[in-house]
């Protein structure tokens, strides 16, 4: 309705014109007045109400109601009872001036600038960031409309993408004095001021003004604004070591003045001779980061930066550009490459490519641009790492880059920065291998002394990919050499520190790459004494990036000498109350290279098959430490397997498949929740690896059936199975994955191969791989479908039942619906009994179903899932066609037998329930009714009132959805009535004898 009453403003026709007699002026005031009202709201339709009001007042027939106006604003944002309405006067006073001419401007200013004060005078609005964006409007709009509207220099034309080198024509304005109000310096002034507030949207408003009401001025008095503009970069000291010392209020100012900058350059209100200056302070702001606690600011510095140069390149001649575009080039490349933020490595690239487009200065140039477009550096490893080595292949880049990543990127406060940054000069030095490593290695090594942690963990990283770069050049063996000795530098207190473990890891990761034999043997006169005692303090520490990093040193090691003394003493001290020591042994244990040299092998394995086994003594609780040595044991396997049976016996081989089989089968769940999937993943990837390893290279193991027996592999096959219909969604996925590479995996032309083929395989293609690759097994709706039908295939019944069974009593509603329903179906397809024992009968899933819980009736982690599983078949209907069954029927009162067997001594209240809804499902059954209808008073009478309430409950709608055949209405009514919550348990015990009785005698 506003913006409608805004259109009608519009109309070329004198208002009065829609006047009643009498009445002039009625309509005019009646849109003022509505317009007015809807100023004090917080919504939209004040910004509409500011509209329909600039409008009204712009009519030349309205000229004579602004003042009014303005009186009126002055008292409301005077005293303004919320700040509201105060936004929403100002907004028609910024429409006003915006779009007004000068004369009504000029006409009012006194008062427009009273209003500016009055807001200026009010901390309330001054507080509001809006206001304070709306007033920076306001001053500004003012400001043009007092000069004069044609300025005495017109704008000049940058260069024009066709390549002509011809500028537009000078001005045909000679330059003329003009007389700059007083009111306009002193609103530049204010503006100044506004170019530092906290606020990005009230520094981009007053940084446009700013260029506006320059573009209106003469010459001379845009380069005092520029100097002014120039000078606020100094308001606070660059004279620091690194750019992120500076305070963190530097920000704000130095957006404001890069903002002011850009829009004036791009106005072309910056002369050629101060070029030079502005590149020197856009130079600095290009890598303007100050560290503020656990991240940083100056973003937004850097990316108004770039604004700047893409400006200049709009706007400067080919000619003043010259001077400064090889260094322009070279940093704007590196922005491009190197910059932590993604939109302003694209903003970097996008200038970059303006100035080639429009310069063609720079070197290289439309090469440059395809290998540094926006998707090129859109993601940040591969700026680092492919574009910024495909830049450096031009000598002209290379040495800028490299300066940024030895003298910012690797000393950056983000760890993930400094790696990357490592891993960039590595990729740069392999273009000139033979001089590069060693001077970026000499160059990064002062960092080591430093001390500041994060420069000493930038040093040891960039030292460890250069001295990883330097293998099996001979060459560079001494620069090897040399690299390793740098560890010496850096002090014991902090690479031996428990709260520098970057710092440990990056050592543990330069000792591996870096070390040599000649090191390992000289102990007395070796360049770092202390390399020892460095790998010994990252065994032990407690975290998992440290204990990865040593197992790497040690992995280096191991190639080099017997690594056996270490290995039996981690042995030794890897006791129970020290668990680091255990993650670390059963890590390290797994890498050794033990072709090189024994290391303990037997002693090893050993070791990790008592970790994993529960019976063992030396058995380890620390659910990581098993999560190592499960993933060591696969490794060891691939590691020997070139001489296999000079290493490991056939019975050996057995029992490490067989501790990983037995992972599969690890529940174990803490605060953390189901820890015990970790290892099941583990040892879902081991069991597949060590099948494959052993599958493809059995025409070169001697005995290959002794060492992979077919009925243990088909036994894992039945365990990943089980692991791919569970509840959790990576476990599934993962399983899922290690599966399909079993099922594809070409068998070897080997006697009695046969036996090693996956059962059911042309039908389990089918079933996985003929539909859609992009669904996965963590989708529950896709998969259970799917798997029930391996139900078919008898090897692997038993494990998927069990792990369909789990799944049914999952809580997540995303596996627990589509397992249910899926089992249902299948059962609803299945005959009450099957001549053809390989072909699944609904009595034999029943009695497969109740076997596990009748065998284990103590473990309410296997009665539990049976239990809910039962339930859900149940109350599908799925198990009717057993009610007449004989052999159905036994299986259904050992389905009653083990939920009602000592049901009153259960404390399990998840457990008691289920007991009481198979005992409640099975009512139907005429033969087994009345054996229910006994154990009813177990559950109505309970001691806890929360199970006598559901019983109550979940019978009562048995009995309403279901016909027993019997007269039931009496029950109902008992049911009904009964407080059965109560903490009088006496009246629930009646209630339940009556309804007991009650049924008896229509049953009989």
């Amino acid at each position: 309705m506003l913006l409608w009453l805004s259109l009608i403003c519009m109309l070329p026709f004198d208002l009065a014109q829609f006047d009643e007699r009498g009445s002039v002026g009625h309509t005019a005031s009646q849109i003022e007045t509505v317009g007015k009202s809807h100023l004090n709201k917080a919504g939209i339709e004040r910004d509409a109400a500011a509209i329909l009001l600039a409008r009204l007042y712009l009519r030349k027939d309205m000229h004579t109601s602004l003042p009014a106006f303005l009186d009126w604003c002055y008292q409301v944002i005077r005293n303004p009872a919320e700040p509201f309405s105060a936004i929403g006067c100002t907004r028609v006073l910024c429409e006003v001036t915006k779009a007004g001419s000068a004369d009504l401007v000029q006409a009012n200013y006194i008062a427009l600038l009273d209003i500016t004060r009055s807001i200026s005078e009010h901390p309330t609005l001054l507080n509001n960031t809006i206001m304070r964006k709306l007033r920076t409007k306001l001053l500004s709009r003012i400001a043009v409309r007092l000069l004069p509207s044609t300025g005495p220099r017109t704008r000049r034309k940058g260069p024009l993408l066709s390549g002509d080198d011809e500028q537009a024509s000078p001005s045909c304005h000679e330059e003329i004095d003009i007389d700059v109000p007083e009111q306009v310096e002193e609103i530049i002034e204010e503006l100044f001021q506004a170019l530092q507030d906290k606020d990005t949207v009230v520094r981009y408003s007053s940084s446009k003004g700013i260029a506006r009401i320059a573009e209106r001025l003469p010459k001379d008095f845009v380069e005092q604004i520029l100097d002014n503009v120039l000078q606020s970069f100094s308001i606070h000291s660059i004279g620091m070591a690194r750019m992120y010392e500076m305070p963190a209020i530097a920000e704000a100012t130095w957006h404001g003045a890069c903002l002011a900058c850009a829009e004036m350059a791009r106005r072309s209100l910056v002369p050629d001779s101060r070029l030079s200056e502005l590149f020197e302070w856009m130079s600095k702001a290009l890598y303007f980061d100050i560290r503020q606690g656990a991240h940083s600011i100056g973003s937004n510095v850097r990316d108004a930066t770039c604004y700047v140069l893409w400006s200049l390149a709009r706007a400067q001649s080919v000619d003043a550009l010259a001077p400064l575009a090889e260094p322009l080039a070279q940093q704007l490349v590196t922005a491009a490459c190197f910059d932590r933020e993604v939109h302003i490595r694209r903003a970097a690239s996008a200038a970059f490519q303006e100035y080639v487009g429009r310069t063609g200065l720079f070197p290289h140039g439309i090469d440059i641009i395809r290998k540094t477009d926006f998707y090129a550096v859109g993601t940040r490893r591969h700026a680092f790492l492919v574009a910024a080595s495909e830049v450096a292949e031009h000598v002209e880049y290379r040495s800028s880059l490299l300066e940024h990543l030895i003298s910012v990127t690797i000393r950056h406060w983000d760890p993930a920065m400094r790696e990357l940054g490592a891993k960039s000069i590595c990729e740069i030095s392999k273009l000139d291998t033979s001089s590069l490593v060693l001077k970026c290695s000499e160059r990064v090594s002062e960092y080591l002394t430093f001390p500041d942690v994060g420069d000493i963990h930038g040093a040891l990283l960039t030292l460890a990919e250069l001295a990883a770069t330097c293998h099996d050049i001979p060459e560079l063996v001494e620069v090897r050499r040399q690299i390793f000795s740098y560890i010496s530098r850096v002090p014991s207190n902090i690479v031996q520190s428990p709260r520098h473990e970057l710092v440990t890891a990056a050592a543990c990761q330069l000792i591996a790459n870096s070390v040599s034999v000649s090191e390992l043997k000289a102990r007395q006169t070796a360049s770092v004494p202390e390399w020892r005692k460095i790998t010994d303090f990252a065994l032990k520490s407690r975290s998992p990036t440290v204990q990865e990093a040593a197992a790497d040193a040690m992995a280096a090691l191991s190639k080099l000498i017997d690594c056996s003394p270490v290995v039996q003493r981690l042995i030794r001290d890897a006791k129970p109350t020290s668990p680091p020591v255990q993650q670390s042994l059963c890590r390290i244990l797994g890498v050794l290279d033990y072709n090189a040299h024994p290391h303990g092998l037997m002693q090893a394995v050993e070791h990790l098959l008592a970790s994993v086994d529960s019976k063992a003594p030396t058995f380890i609780s620390n659910v990581e430490a098993r999560k190592n040595a499960c993933a060591s044991i696969p490794l060891i396997l691939a590691n020997v397997l070139p001489n296999i049976s000079d290493h490991i016996s056939p019975d050996l081989s057995r029992r490490m498949y067989g501790a990983l089989q037995a992972g599969l089968a690890d529940y174990t769940m803490d605060e953390r929740g189901d820890v015990g999937s970790w290892i099941r993943m583990v040892c879902i990837k081991g069991l597949a690896d060590v099948a494959e390893l052993f599958l493809t290279n059995a025409p070169r193991i001697p005995n290959f059936a002794d060492y992979l027996p077919a009925k243990d592999y088909q036994r894992a096959v039945g365990g990943i199975l089980k692991q791919g219909v569970e509840r959790l969604d990576n476990v599934r996925q993962q399983a899922g994955h290690h599966f399909l590479r079993l099922l594809v995996l070409h068998l070897p032309d080997v006697p009695d191969i046969a036996q090693w083929r996956i059962h059911g395989e042309s039908f389990m293609k089918e079933l996985f791989l003929s539909g859609d690759d992009t669904v996965g097994w963590n989708e529950g709706a896709w998969i259970y479908p799917k798997a029930v039908q391996l139900l078919d295939i008898p090897a692997y019944r038993e494990s998927l039942l069990a792990g369909l069974v789990l799944s049914a009593s999952s809580r997540t509603d995303s596996t627990q619906r589509p397992v249910s329903s899926s089992l249902v179906n299948y059962a609803k397809t299945l005959a009450v009994s099957n001549d053809d024992p390989t072909k699944y009968s609904l009595r034999g899933l029943v009695g497969d179903l109740i076997a596990p819980a009748s065998r284990n009736l103590l473990s309410n982690a296997i009665v539990i899932p049976a239990l809910q599983t039962f339930n859900v078949l149940l109350e599908a209907d799925a198990l009717e066609p057993l009610y007449e069954d004989e052999q159905g029927l036994a299986s259904l009162r050992s389905l009653l037998l083990a939920a009602t067997k000592n049901a009153a001594r259960i404390k399990n209240v998840q457990r008691i329930l289920l007991s009481m809804r198979i005992v409640v499902n099975l009512l139907p059954v005429p033969t087994l009714r009345l054996q229910c209808v006994v154990q009813l008073p177990i559950f109505l009478a309970h001691q806890y009132p929360k199970v006598r309430g559901d019983t109550a409950e979940y019978l009562y709608l048995v009995l309403q959805s279901k016909d027993l055949g019997l007269e039931t209405d009496e029950v109902e009514d008992i049911l009904l009535e009964t407080a059965w919550t109560s903490s009088d348990i006496s009246e629930a015990r009646d209630a339940a004898q009556q309804c007991t009785k009650v049924l008896k005698d229509s049953i009989s």
